[in-house]
C-alpha cells in the first residue's frame, strides 16, 4: 500500500522497535540513509537495529556508525522493519529474520510495491533526500553524525551532483546539511582514497574492457583472481562510462562460483528495462542485477539482453 511522506512519519513515530535494511551489494544511498535514520531515531529514544545481508565497503568507514551493521539474524522483539532504498525483494535473508509489518522508503521506479506500506519518491536523485525530508517533516534536531550520513547517501547518488537526476532540491538538500558542519571535500576524499592493489586490480580489469557494436557499449569483467588481489573495484564502471562514444558501461564482476554481479551505466539508454529481466532494477540510468551464471555467461546473458533493448527501442 502506497502511503503519503506524513504517513510514512506517523508509521515511524508509531514504532518502538525497529530494524533499518537495504539491498545486498550496498551503496552510499544505502548506506547513508539507513545510518542517517537510525541516528535519529535512536536520538529520540527510539530501539534501532541495522541488518545488512552484504559486507559493508571499506570505502564507506569513514562514516560514524559503520560498524554498527550486523548480518542478518532473528529479531523476535521488532515492531517494525524500515527497508531503505530498494524493494524487499533485494534484502536477502533479512526478510526471513524480522517477523514484523514492512515500511519500505525508496526512489526507485522498479519497486515491487509488495512492502505493507510503501513511500516511494521516484523524483528524488538519492533515498538519502527522502530522509532529508522526512526528518524536516518530523522536525528533527540534526546533529553532525547524521548530517555526514545524508549528504553522502545523496552526493554518492548523483555523482556529487554531476548526474542528470540532481534537481534543484538536490543541492538545496546538500547546502543545508553543509550547515551542520559537513565538509564535501574530506568526504570526497575518503571515497576516492584507493590502496595501491585496488588500484592495480582496477587496471586489470580494465584491460578487459569489450565494445559493441558500434562502441555503444562497453564491457568489462572483474575475475575472481583480480578481486583476490583487491578489496573493491569501485569506480571501475565510471571509467568505462566516460569512454568517448559509449552509451552504456557494463561491469560484471565474480560473486561466487555460478553466481555473478552485473552494474550498469548508461547516458541514453534504460537500463533498469535490461536488470528487471533478470529481477534486479534501480534507476534508468544507473541499475544492476544479480545474475545465476558462471562469469562468463552472465557476460553473455546481459550483453544480449542489453542489445535486444537497444535494438527494440532504436526501432520503436
Amino acid at each position: 500500500m502506497q502511503i503519503t511522506l506524513i504517513e510514512t512519519v506517523e508509521r515511524l513515530e508509531q514504532a518502538k522497535n525497529l530494524v533499518i535494511t537495504a539491498h545486498v551489494n550496498p551503496d552510499g544511498d544505502a548506506i547513508g540513509s539507513s545510518l542517517a535514520l537510525r541516528h535519529y531515531l535512536v536520538s529520540i529514544g527510539k530501539k534501532v537495529r541495522l541488518l545488512l545481508d552484504d559486507d559493508i565497503p571499506a570505502d564507506f568507514s569513514f562514516l560514524p556508525g559503520h560498524e554498527l551493521f550486523e548480518r542478518p539474524k532473528d529479531v523476535s522483539d521488532a515492531d517494525l522493519l524500515v527497508v531503505l532504498d530498494t524493494s524487499i525483494d533485494r534484502i536477502g535473508t533479512v526478510k526471513k529474520c524480522v517477523n514484523a509489518p514492512v515500511l519500505n522508503i525508496d526512489h526507485h521506479i522498479s519497486n515491487d510495491s509488495a512492502a505493507d506500506y510503501l513511500y516511494l519518491d521516484a523524483g528524488k536523485a538519492a533515498t538519502g533526500e527522502i530522509i532529508f525530508a522526512l526528518l524536516q517533516k518530523m522536525q528533527a534536531k540534526l546533529t553532525l553524525e547524521t548530517a555526514v550520513c545524508m549528504y553522502t547517501a545523496i552526493a554518492t547518488d548523483c555523482g556529487f551532483f554531476r548526474y542528470s537526476n540532481t534537481t534543484a532540491f538536490t543541492m538545496e538538500a546538500g547546502a543545508e546539511l553543509l550547515r551542520f558542519g559537513v565538509k564535501p571535500n574530506e568526504i570526497s576524499e575518503a571515497l576516492e582514497k584507493r590502496p595501491w592493489l585496488t588500484v592495480k586490480g582496477k587496471a586489470a580489469a580494465l584491460q578487459t574492457t569489450e565494445f559493441f557494436p558500434d562502441k555503444k557499449i562497453a564491457i568489462a569483467i572483474v575475475t575472481k583472481e583480480v578481486l583476490g588481489e583487491c578489496a573493491s573495484t569501485g569506480g571501475l564502471i565510471d571509467e568505462i562510462r566516460v569512454i568517448d562514444g559509449v552509451d552504456v558501461a557494463i561491469v560484471v564482476k565474480y560473486v561466487e562460483d555460478g553466481i555473478s554481479r552485473v552494474s550498469m551505466r548508461s547516458k541514453h539508454t534504460d537500463v533498469s528495462a535490461v536488470a528487471l529481466e533478470f529481477e534486479g532494477g534501480g534507476h534508468i540510468r544507473a541499475a544492476g542485477c544479480t545474475i545465476k551464471a558462471p562469469l562468463l555467461e552472465a557476460k553473455q546473458l546481459i550483453l544480449t539482453a542489453l542489445k535486444n533493448h537497444m535494438e527494440a527501442n532504436c526501432d520503436a
